[in-house]
């Protein structure tokens, strides 16, 4: 039987990882370390994969932002406002119509979904921007003037631009 070195017999910090011939197997692992006994952290560098992505965006291990799943829902608009990818608008053209408008630089897949918020686009439209880019492969803004109206335009290349996904 092979010699076993005991704690009681090294000095911590005294084995330097050149001395240990072969390293450490997984199989000579028993159990798991000890959080009490690992010294600091383990860098991301050295980690197969420093961030995790979640709907498209890619937050660095040990750091904080925020991701949205789902449609992020703005306040109530009442006038000329610019959407961004993933957003939900409830926009109330009671006070006038006016122009909600669509991300400049889509990528493929985002998606906007706009609501009338007070039943007004029948007497109030509103105008849906393109901002360059096509709606269902043409060059011209969308008028909504159906009371109630809610859509959802997903973008998906510079050729067919946002196209309604339902109906």
């Amino acid at each position: 039987m092979a010699n076993k070195i005991k704690d009681s017999n090294i000095t911590p910090g005294t084995i330097a990882a050149d001395k240990l011939a072969g390293g450490i197997t997984n199989s000579q692992l028993a159990g798991s370390v000890a959080a009490d006994k690992l010294a600091g952290s383990i860098p991301n560098s050295k980690l197969s994969n420093s961030a995790i992505t979640i709907n498209g965006t890619a937050i660095a291990l040990g750091a904080s932002g925020t991701i949205v799943a789902g449609t992020d829902w703005q306040a109530v608009k009442t006038a000329n406002y610019t959407a961004v990818a993933g957003q939900g608008v409830f926009a109330n053209t009671t006070g006038g119509a006016f122009t909600v408008n669509l991300p400049a630089s889509p990528s493929l897949g985002d998606e906007v979904t706009i609501v009338d918020y007070a039943g007004t686009f029948d007497t109030n439209n509103l105008t849906v921007g393109r901002n360059s880019q096509p709606i269902m492969g043409t060059a011209a803004d969308l008028t909504v003037s159906i009371e109630r109206a809610g859509l959802t335009l997903a973008y998906v290349d510079s050729t067919q631009g946002w196209l309604l996904k339902d109906k």
